[in-house]
């Protein structure tokens, strides 16, 4: 295979895996309002356990150290990778959504992966310290007995089904009842409240279904890429992730699946090009002050992405008393009385649910 193709063949992977990441934080972030600073952590862990569950017991005779070994084939260690994340999310969910607004629990969230961090940096027995993991195998190498060039494509393929996969979990999820239920949370939780929704509750499960997505995520990476270490998800990474879901826009999953191209595979890998003005590691500098700058402009100019979400509008008349609404144009209606705001609101979230099932064909 001619370099150029494999390398054009490497950012397609990518793409695809950060694509499955891009959407877990819209989950978050784009469907439910959660302001997480922490999901590269869930990446991680799911990246972490997928390894450790995949690998043959540690060796510590060869410098090899980790709790698990299970030698697991890989959906199940992928599938592990996703629960474990999961927990974790619920752990934190459990402890801090309930009683922290979501700028108090941003902060708690750069803590929470700053800690998890520097543990996994110095807890040498747990993931092999800063070394990290390697060796980890590819799924279903020794069966399909590919060569390097064909496996490339294979494991293409692989993360592509599972990105379809993620996609279409996403989109169902956000026209469901639920996943309105989480954008009114989004937009007003006094609202949500007013309807009769468990906002804490709400705002949990997504949290947890997005940590699941983050680590089934980490996973592919870590399968692909063939090892991992703390330095790898250092908290700057989360902000390229960040920034590919503003910049693809928010609550739209073809907008992050285009914010996860244009950001950590275009514009980060662009910066390789730059040249060294006094430093070597002015390239690697120039990695963040890119993402940061186009976090600046998106959110002066863009704020809605390039691929603005979809609201359902609804008419004006549908929110008006029957007696009204429903009066000829010749008649005279009667007096109008101010509706009871909880009911509006109801008779809001009927409509709606009437008109995405129309459009859906339910």
């Amino acid at each position: 295979m001619p370099p150029f193709v494999f390398y054009l063949l490497t950012l397609a992977t990518f793409t695809v895996i950060y694509g499955v990441l891009v959407i877990g934080l819209n989950i978050h972030w784009g469907y439910t309002g959660i302001l997480d600073f922490m999901y590269i952590a869930f990446v991680a862990v799911g990246g972490y356990v997928t390894a450790q569950l995949g690998l043959p017991p540690a060796q510590p005779a060869f410098g090899k150290t980790y709790v698990l070994g299970f030698n697991w084939s890989f959906f199940p260690a992928l599938l592990g990778g996703g629960l474990a994340a999961m927990l974790l999310a619920l752990l934190v969910g459990l402890l801090s959504l309930r009683r922290l607004r979501n700028d108090y629990f941003s902060i708690v969230t750069v803590a929470i992966s700053l800690i998890l961090w520097i543990i996994a940096g110095n807890a040498t027995p747990l993931v092999n310290g800063w070394d990290g993991i390697t060796g980890v195998p590819q799924p279903f190498a020794d069966v399909l007995n590919l060569d390097p060039n064909g496996y490339g494509f294979f494991y293409l393929g692989l993360c592509s089904v599972i990105l379809l996969l993620v996609y279409l979990f996403a989109e169902r999820l956000y026209h469901s009842p639920f996943g309105r239920a989480l954008r009114c949370v989004r937009e007003d939780e006094m609202v949500a409240q007013g309807l009769g929704k468990n906002v804490f509750t709400l705002r949990l499960r997504a949290f947890v279904i997005g940590a699941f997505i983050a680590g089934i995520g980490g996973g592919l990476l870590v399968t692909y890429v063939d090892a991992f270490n703390p330095s790898a998800w250092a908290s700057p990474e989360t902000f390229i992730i960040w920034a590919a879901l503003l910049l693809g826009g928010s609550a739209n999953n073809r907008g992050a699946m285009l914010g996860a191209f244009l950001v950590p595979v275009l514009f980060t890998e662009a910066t390789r090009f730059l040249p060294n003005f006094s430093s070597p590691e002015f390239v690697n500098a120039s990695r963040f002050m890119v993402v940061g700058i186009l976090l600046i402009l998106v959110v002066r100019f863009r704020p809605q992405g390039l691929i603005a979400e979809r609201r359902l509008r609804i008419p004006k008349h549908t929110l008006l008393p029957p007696a009204v609404s429903m009066a000829s144009p010749g008649s005279v209606a009667p007096e109008r009385t101010e509706p009871d705001a909880v009911s509006s609101l109801l008779s809001l979230e009927r409509t709606a649910s009437e008109k995405e099932e129309r459009h859906h064909g339910i």
